[in-house]
């Protein structure tokens, strides 16, 4: 997958794309992350990029011309149409697993981070596919919020991670909070590992984590609990849960 991000603070994607998981799978050439400057593209000897909202109001805008041109860049260094521009603001859609799932599907995905009072909204109208936003606050950009995106699409592309599995396992990847963990030793600070766990059980130990993520997900989070989505024995699993927590037990 070929991700290009357009910024006006490339630095900042040094550290986060050149360690862990995301730096295994650039070097294993599963992931092509490339970062545009779109002060190259200002147009001006000073670099502008930027100025002040018709209309008036605090704050500058975003100019069009120099985000335009350096899609155009990116869509000639890629020798095709651009199929995902994801522009990331705070009056974008709300990031989650569903979003991550979607976009790595793409063989190619262009990210715009917003910056200052946002960008012209001709950008809007003429290349963007979809905006989103990582949550119900503002940030200072969108650079931080890119890098949460890039992190959860790469861990749903084959190959990025160890283990087939993990994804499959994470948190919200099912629509349900993921179950505990533990490893060695069996003993800590008096706390013991959970017995059903060393057991060997297999059977035992896949309803366990289930009901363990029913729970949590019930206790933390009950409204990803939807009726479409839940199996005849994650049902008879909440019976229980909700049996037991009016029992007291």
């Amino acid at each position: 997958m070929i991700i290009d991000i357009l910024t006006l603070f490339p630095e900042m994607f040094a550290g986060p794309f050149d360690s862990s998981i995301i730096k295994r799978a650039r070097e294993k050439k599963i992931l092509n992350i490339d970062i545009t400057d779109i002060r190259a593209f200002s147009g001006n000897k000073h670099n502008t990029v930027d100025d002040t909202p018709y209309g008036g109001g605090a704050g500058m805008v975003m100019q069009a011309p120099p985000i335009l041109r350096a899609l155009d860049a990116v869509r000639h260094n890629r020798a095709g149409s651009l199929s995902r521009v994801v522009l990331m603001c705070p009056t974008g859609l709300k990031f989650d697993q569903h979003w991550a799932r979607d976009l790595a599907s793409e063989d190619h995905l262009v990210i715009i981070c917003g910056h200052y009072e946002g960008v012209d909204e001709r950008v809007r109208e003429l290349v963007v596919t979809d905006e989103l936003s990582i949550g119900d606050y503002v940030l200072t950009g969108g650079e931080l919020p890119a890098m949460v995106v890039v992190d959860a699409v790469s861990r749903m592309i084959p190959g990025v991670l160890g283990e087939k599995a993990s994804a499959v396992e994470d948190s919200f990847y099912t629509g349900l909070l993921e179950y505990p963990h533990y490893t060695r030793p069996a003993e800590c600070a008096n706390l013991s590992v959970p017995e059903i766990l060393l057991g060997g059980h297999h059977e035992n130990i896949r309803r366990w984590r289930r009901r363990q993520s029913l729970l949590k997900t019930l206790e933390r989070r009950p409204e990803l609990l939807r009726p479409e989505t839940l199996t005849d024995e994650d049902r008879s699993i909440l019976k229980e849960i909700v049996a037991s927590i009016q029992a007291g037990i």
